[in-house]
């Protein structure tokens, strides 16, 4: 759907001849065909995400998306743990992949092995996480969101909440990303905030250790999650704790967006994983083509987008396909 929208707004700007390919190829990519018809690339992406992270199957279904428009071979794999997350780019290196996708949410066990696809000439585009050490690892480009300026914008978000004191759940130890986050909260928050480190892996100990905190420190009225699963425990935690607490978090599902218009959440900061995955395939499509590249040494920003109440409506629809 991505794909189709894109090439009909090209074609709104075209001349009669550009417009009707524009719509040729939309019909094409409807059909499951590519809208080009350039060599057939092997693109992998290598994420860091867990098993069923909702962020990440939205990031993967934007890149399938982007992959079938571009005539692109798209291989995807996954491991939380980060010297096999490792393991899998070395493994991409070896199959001689045209383009290469990596998260670096633990930067130090990638750099090696980024460095390896580089001088292999394979180019690599970052996404999600690893913003800052991007271009020193040698990647064309980075799409996501910076970390620190989504931490920022809760913080303010939660001053205009007239909120006091906050708790940021990392459900990632080592995650760069999620440090950064709770430290631009902290930064521009007017009241208190306090980390609590829980073991991501592990949903009911997630549960009990929010339970564990509201229980003990009433004060606490905004608890913060870095993750759209990790909401819906806190929101039960919230409940068993007996909590007055607003639930806040980063990312947005369909759940997310049903605990928005139900007044469950507070808001939630999206960053459009969908854009990161389409965009990573679309870069690389257009860097092989035609040695295209964005942002001029600087990130290419997907979020931070607040989205509260007045916008889940408008949102719904498109996080229940699984594309916001």
């Amino acid at each position: 759907m991505g794909a189709v929208l894109a090439v009909m707004l090209a074609a709104a700007g075209c001349s009669s001849t550009g417009g009707k390919r524009a719509e040729e190829r939309a019909a094409e990519a409807a059909e499951g065909r590519a809208a080009v018809n350039t060599p057939r690339w092997t693109f992998a992406m290598v994420t860091h995400s867990g098993d069923g992270d909702t962020f990440w199957d939205i990031v993967q279904k934007g890149a399938e998306q982007a992959a079938l428009k571009d005539n692109i071979n798209f291989l995807y794999s996954h491991n939380d743990e980060a010297n096999q997350q490792a393991q899998l780019v070395q493994t991409a290196i070896d199959k001689k992949v045209d383009g290469l996708i990596v998260s670096l949410a633990k930067p130090d066990a990638m750099k090696a092995v980024v460095a390896k696809a580089v001088k292999a000439g394979i180019p690599v585009v970052t996404v999600n996480s690893g913003s800052a050490e991007s271009k020193e690892f040698g990647a064309l480009t980075h799409i996501g969101q910076d970390e620190t300026i989504a931490g920022e914008a809760v913080g303010d978000e939660l001053n205009n909440r007239d909120r006091k004191k906050a708790l940021c759940v990392l459900h990632e130890q080592g995650n760069v990303g999620h440090e950064q986050r709770c430290a631009g909260a902290k930064k521009t928050f007017d009241g208190t905030m306090q980390n609590l480190y829980v073991d991501g892996t592990n949903m009911p100990d997630v549960t009990a250790s929010i339970e564990a905190k509201l229980q003990s420190d009433k004060s606490i009225d905004a608890v913060v999650t870095l993750g759209a699963p990790f909401a819906d425990a806190a929101v039960q935690a919230k409940q068993t704790a007996g909590s007055k607490a607003e639930i806040d978090t980063f990312d947005l599902n369909a759940k997310v967006a049903t605990g928005l218009q139900t007044d469950k959440l507070g808001f939630a900061v999206d960053q459009q994983p969908y854009l990161q995955g389409y965009e990573a395939v679309d870069l690389l499509w257009l860097y092989r083509y035609n040695r295209n590249v964005l942002g001029g040494g600087q990130p290419v920003l997907t979020g931070p987008q607040v989205i509260t109440k007045d916008d889940a409506d408008a949102l719904a629809d498109y996080t229940k396909r699984g594309t916001r």
